[in-house]
Order: structure tokens, then C-alpha cells, then sequence
């Protein structure tokens, strides 16, 4: 750790030559990514890039966020009742001022990547050191950071952090990511379909049969630029509508993601009537197809099983294109395990830059979070 020393950049031009070198095992802490993030980020975020060196050498690469949530036009409007009012003036005005030491935007382990072996330990502590200067950063602004958060590590990682740097830290776990591992096995669509027991069998009939009339297509950057009012209106139903926000994606976020990623970053529309009704995007890291925002027309949703046929959709593809995995994220738990995917747990650690409030978050947080009751369901023989 003596010779170890990081950097902190508010731009993608001040980054040193040998970034992409280093972040070469993750495609979301890549120039090309991180441009989409400078150009398109939501308008409540502010990004931060860590060059992290052993001596003089570039060895790491961590990202962090800061969120003001009083930016935010809703923190979610699905549910309405005492408790999600209450946990709206809490973030309001306990909460507004958010530090994230990871990406908000994606669920997985996204936050940092080397490649010359350190221990999490070391890890821990040079995150902790980088939330400090950002907060000092914005105190000189008159800008107090109310919350800071290390978001999404695996079970292995976590343990260890909670042996050392994160040790005095709330530590958190909110809904699993569903992962779906596919199959080798598995070389064609019908080859998965195949494997499913017949009630799930029957729903994937059930669900196409009613996709009748649906015209399905990749979108390219020019399309996307013509569509991106409409993609927007139907993003932004879908996520107003989620049970809790804490940022709104930039009107020209899927156009300049296409730009920056081309190849790397698919956006499928749904047409009904030459209508676009839906949509889906993926981004593709390496072995691991992620999924990323979607939406669609509440009405067509209901009587044409969109989403569900979106999510067979983004399963047909990882397995045509051999993937590995499919990242399907935290939202919509039980019909994603309906197609396949395993809930995976994935912590947090969190605290308050009052001590008062710090002291008590283990009470407080839990009440914060939304009530979440699931079935997992296993579809396959």
C-alpha cells in the first residue's frame, strides 16, 4: 500500500494512456462506456474516474458517482402509501446528497478492475480514501455528502471487506441479481426450449402465440436517433413507474450509447402497425451479456405478453451468440426466474455522514427499503 496512489478525474480527456489496458476485463469501466456517461449521464449525476498506480504504473481503474436526489422528479410512483412517504422526505431531506463508490446504472460488480493482483483489503482501503476526497471535494462547494455507498460486491468480496476497510459500515443486501448460466448444452433457441417442463413449456407457446403480430428489429444508431423521442416516452413510463429511483436517464442516453459502443451496445425495437410499442436494449461484455433499460406501452404489454417476450428474446440471443451468462439485474424477480434465472446475492455497504444517523442506520435503513415478496420458480425438467 506505501507505493500504491490513485488519482481522481472529473474528465474523460484527463485519463491517463493506459486506461482501456487496464480495464480491458470490463467493458463498463472503458473509455468508450465511461464517454457515454460524460456525454448522457442523468442530469442529477456527476462522474468521477479513479486511476489507481503502483508507483508510477497504472494498475486499477475505479469509477465513482455523486447523486443530488433533489434533481429528481420522482423517486418512483408505483407505490403509494404512508411508508413510501415517509422514505421519500427521509431521502429528501436526510439523503439528497448521494456518494457512490460504483456504478448506479448496472447491478454487478462494475466499480473497479486491475490487472496486477492486490488484495480486497488494499481495495477497501483505497475506495475509502477516494469517497473521502470526493466529499472534501464537494464540502469546498458548500455541498455536504449526506450518504456514501460502496455498491454491489459478491459474497466472497463482501466478507472479506467486512473483515477490514468496510468493518464499521452498514452492510446491505436489496433484491438478488438474477443471473442466468447457459447451458452448453444449449446451441439453438429449441434447444432451450426443449429443456423447460411442460407448464413452462406451455407458457413459452402461450406468450408467443399472443406476440403474434409483433415486428421485431435491431435498431441502428440512425433509427434510433429518428425514434428517440418515442424511446424515450417509453422508457420513461416504465421508470417512473419502478418501485424506487434515484436518477432519470438523459433523453439522448441510447442514441450516444449506440454512437460510443456501436457493436457493444443493441437497442431491439417492437412494432405493432409500424408503431413502435417496445423496446429492449443489451450490452455486451465480454463471455456476460448484460440487459439494460427497456420499455414499452403499458396497454400492448398486458395483451401481448411484451415483456415476457422480450425476456425469451434477450435469452435466444445470448445463447445464438454464445454467451456465457445473462445479466438480468434486480427488477421483476419472479418472472425472470421463470425463463431461468438464479437470484444471486449481491451486498452494499453504506453510511452516514452524521454520526447520529450513522449510529442508528441498521434500524433506519431496513425501513427505507420497498417490501418485496417473490416466488422463485424453476422451469426446467
Amino acid at each position: 500500500m506505501k507505493t500504491t496512489t490513485y488519482k481522481i478525474y472529473s474528465s474523460i480527456a484527463q485519463l491517463p494512456s493506459t486506461w482501456d489496458e487496464v480495464a480491458y476485463e470490463n467493458a463498463f469501466l472503458q473509455t468508450h462506456y465511461l464517454k457515454v456517461l460524460e456525454e448522457s449521464a442523468p442530469t442529477n449525476m456527476q462522474c468521477f474516474y479513479i486511476g489507481i498506480f503502483k508507483e508510477s504504473e497504472l494498475i486499477g481503474v475505479a469509477l465513482a458517482q455523486y447523486l443530488n436526489l433533489n434533481k429528481l422528479e420522482s423517486f418512483g410512483e408505483r407505490d403509494k402509501c404512508f411508508k413510501t412517504y415517509i422514505r421519500n422526505f427521509v431521502f429528501r431531506n436526510f439523503g439528497s446528497h448521494a456518494l457512490f463508490l460504483g456504478n448506479n446504472m448496472i447491478t454487478g460488480q462494475n466499480g473497479y478492475v486491475f490487472n496486477k493482483k492486490i488484495d480486497i483489503k488494499s481495495v477497501g482501503e483505497l475506495l475509502n480514501e477516494c469517497a473521502n476526497e470526493i466529499t472534501l471535494y464537494f464540502k469546498k462547494q458548500n455541498i455536504k455528502i449526506h450518504i456514501v455507498s460502496f455498491k454491489d460486491f459478491y459474497q466472497d468480496c463482501s466478507a472479506e471487506l467486512k473483515k477490514s476497510a468496510f468493518s464499521k459500515m452498514y452492510e446491505f443486501n436489496t433484491q438478488p441479481n438474477m443471473i442466468f448460466k447457459l447451458l452448453p448444452q444449449w446451441k439453438t433457441n429449441e434447444d432451450y426450449v426443449a429443456s423447460f417442463s411442460k407448464k413452462y413449456r406451455d407458457q413459452y407457446k402461450r406468450a408467443h402465440k399472443k406476440f403474434e403480430g409483433i415486428e421485431t428489429r435491431e435498431l441502428s444508431l440512425d433509427d434510433i436517433i429518428s425514434q428517440e423521442s418515442r424511446i424515450y416516452e417509453l422508457y420513461h413510463h416504465v421508470a417512473k413507474n419502478a418501485p424506487f429511483n434515484t436518477f432519470f436517464l438523459a433523453k439522448n442516453h441510447f442514441s450516444s450509447f449506440k454512437k460510443q459502443c456501436g457493436n457493444g451496445f443493441i437497442l431491439v425495437g417492437y412494432f405493432l402497425n409500424k408503431e413502435l410499442i417496445g423496446f429492449h436494449t443489451l450490452l455486451l461484455n465480454g463471455i456476460t451479456l448484460e440487459t439494460y433499460f427497456l420499455g414499452y406501452d403499458e396497454q400492448v404489454q398486458k395483451e401481448k405478453m411484451l415483456y415476457l417476450n422480450m425476456l425469451y428474446n434477450m435469452t435466444k440471443y445470448g445463447i445464438e451468440n454464445q454467451f456465457k451468462e445473462i445479466i438480468f439485474g434486480r427488477t421483476a424477480l419472479e418472472i425472470k426466474s421463470s425463463i431461468g434465472a438464479e437470484p444471486v446475492v449481491m451486498s452494499g455497504f453504506i453510511y452516514h455522514n452524521n454520526k447520529l444517523i450513522d449510529k442508528y442506520f441498521d434500524k433506519i435503513f431496513p425501513r427505507l427499503e420497498p417490501n418485496l415478496a417473490w416466488q422463485q420458480r424453476h422451469p426446467f425438467k
